[in-house]
């Protein structure tokens, strides 16, 4: 049996049909969350394949990011486009798909790795802590059953990624010896990115669905997407997010703790502008 068969959980472990749509029908801010991550998680056979390519010769971890990371990522994308699909059927979906994976498949190329192999390693471990805190945060503010189930399935996969990823990044730091200010700087880099290119091109592409009168119009952008982005600020559990951010630093505890708290508006920077 391939892993593409076994993976932890499946679409057929939720039904769809239990959804409690009054729940959920009228929040336009969660809709806006949903349906971008949705969008994002879709595109993730691009990312993999830029990925495989770049660990060329290290076939243990291209066999985990082709058989395993690629198919759980992509079974994200249709488990949240279904759910999209049923709560908000008016939503013409696969259109907006489409318009993102235009531009988003022009920007997501090999180029935006970083040139090591280690560090390209640790802003693996930032994009996974974005998505395990994104998930937690969506699981903390619906009280809809299947959406609950859903983020609690989708979060404990990227918590399980981040580790995946952070085992391997400590065999590469051995081996490329770099330190941690080199650390800190793809770290920061790849929060930038993320903030400026995955969740704002996705967020963009629904709102220009909902919203084709306001195409272009910035103001108006930022005041619907703000709403969704300030619900997701409230929810954000902060401490987990930072101390996921900060591991791959391999600060003694004493320093760790210290920093702690000031990093906590890095934590709101990974989905926030």
């Amino acid at each position: 049996m391939s892993y593409a068969q076994s993976l932890p959980w499946t679409l057929d472990s939720l039904d769809f049909s239990r959804i409690e749509i009054q729940r959920v029908r009228q929040n336009e801010d969660l809709f806006f969350l949903l349906c971008s991550a949705s969008f994002v998680e879709s595109g993730s056979d691009l990312y993999t394949h830029n990925l495989v390519d770049h660990f060329a010769g290290d076939e243990a971890l291209q066999t985990w990011l082709s058989q395993h990371w690629e198919h759980e990522e992509l079974q994200h994308g249709r488990a949240l486009a279904a759910y999209v699909k049923t709560v908000w059927p008016e939503f013409d979906w696969d259109k907006g798909f489409a318009a993102f994976w235009a531009e988003y498949g022009a920007v997501c190329t090999a180029e935006q790795l970083e040139s090591s192999r280690g560090l390209e390693l640790a802003a693996r471990c930032v994009v996974e802590t974005g998505t395990a805190s994104l998930y937690r945060a969506l699981n903390d503010i619906t009280d809809e059953p299947v959406l609950k189930q859903l983020t609690g399935h989708i979060k404990s996969d990227e918590v399980r990624h981040y580790k995946h990823f952070y085992q391997h990044y400590r065999l590469y730091r051995e081996r490329e010896g770099f330190g941690r200010y080199k650390v800190f700087r793809a770290i920061l880099r790849r929060v930038n990115e993320i903030r400026s290119e995955d969740s704002d091109i996705a967020l963009r592409h629904v709102f220009d669905q909902c919203y084709p009168q306001h195409k272009d119009n910035h103001a108006e952008f930022k005041r619907i997407t703000g709403r969704a982005q300030d619900l997701l600020r409230r929810n954000i559990p902060a401490e987990m997010t930072v101390k996921m951010l900060l591991k791959p630093l391999e600060l003694p505890p004493r320093l760790q703790n210290a920093m702690e708290k000031p990093l906590a508006k890095l934590a709101e920077r990974l989905f926030l502008n």
